[in-house]
C-alpha cells in the first residue's frame, strides 16, 4: 500500500494558489482513476483506491502547510506504514515552471510543509517536486506562492496534472522513469511527421496511331 501526500491549504481561498499545486495533482488522480469519495481523516481529507498492482490513499492534510506532518503522521502509524511508502506532491520553486523531479530522501529545503513531515516521520520518504518557477527574490516568495496561478499558465498547468494522473500507476508500481516519460508525453508530445508527397511520374507518351495504309498508299503518299 502506498500514501500518496498532496501539500496545499485548506479552503476555497487556496484552491487555485502555486502552493496547493499537491492538492491539484491528487484531485486529479482521484477524478481520472475513480478513487473512493473524499471523507474527513486524520485531519485530512482521504480518498481510497487502486493504481497499477495495489491499493493506493491519496491524503491532502487539512492542518494548514505548517502542519502537515501531524496528518501525515497520523495516517502513516494507523495503516502502519513506513516512510518508504510515502510519496509527497509539493510545489518546488527551485524548478521552471512544469517541470518534474523525482527525489528520495534528503532536505526541506526551507519548504513548510516538508519541514513539517521531517519532524514527525523522518526525511526517508519521497517526493515529487512539481516546478512554479521562482518570483526572483526571496522576500516575494510569500506573496508569490499564495496567489493564484496566472491565466496564461493554464495550459501547462492542465498539461502537467494530465501527465501526472497518466504516469500515476508507474509511480504508484515504483517505475520512477515511467511516470517522468508520462508527464514529458503530455507536456512536449511528439511532433507528427509531415507525410510524403505522392511520387508524380510524367504522363506516358501516347502511342503513335496504327499506320493502316497499303505499301501502294504509302508511295503514293510520299510523292503526293
Amino acid at each position: 500500500m502506498k500514501l500518496f501526500v498532496g501539500l496545499g491549504n485548506p479552503g476555497p481561498k487556496y484552491a487555485g494558489n502555486r502552493h496547493n499545486i499537491g492538492f491539484m495533482a491528487l484531485d486529479r488522480i482521484a477524478e481520472d482513476h475513480g478513487f473512493a469519495p473524499w471523507r474527513g481523516k486524520f485531519q485530512g481529507a482521504m480518498a481510497e483506491g487502486r493504481l497499477g498492482r495495489g491499493k493506493v490513499l491519496l491524503l491532502k492534510p487539512e492542518t494548514f502547510m505548517n502542519l502537515s506532518g501531524q496528518s501525515v503522521g497520523e495516517a502513516m502509524r494507523f495503516y502502519k506504514l513506513t516512510p518508504a511508502d510515502v510519496i509527497v506532491f509539493h510545489d518546488e520553486l527551485d524548478l521552471a515552471p512544469g517541470k518534474v523531479r523525482l527525489k528520495q530522501g534528503g532536505g526541506h529545503a526551507g519548504h513548510n510543509g516538508l519541514r513539517s513531515i521531517h519532524q514527525h516521520i523522518g526525511a526517508e520518504y519521497a517526493r515529487v517536486r512539481l516546478g512554479i518557477g521562482h518570483p526572483g527574490h526571496k522576500d516575494a516568495v510569500s506573496g508569490y506562492v499564495l496567489r493564484d496561478f496566472a491565466k496564461a499558465e493554464q495550459v501547462w498547468l492542465d498539461d502537467l496534472m494530465r501527465g501526472i494522473s497518466d504516469g500515476a500507476p508507474y509511480l504508484a508500481d515504483g517505475d520512477g522513469a515511467k511516470f517522468s516519460n508520462a508527464i514529458g508525453l503530455r507536456m512536449n508530445p511528439p511532433r507528427e511527421k509531415p507525410a510524403k508527397k505522392a511520387e508524380t511520374r510524367p504522363p506516358e507518351p501516347e502511342a503513335a496511331p496504327e499506320d493502316t495504309r497499303s505499301p501502294l498508299q504509302k508511295l503514293m503518299d510520299k510523292f503526293s
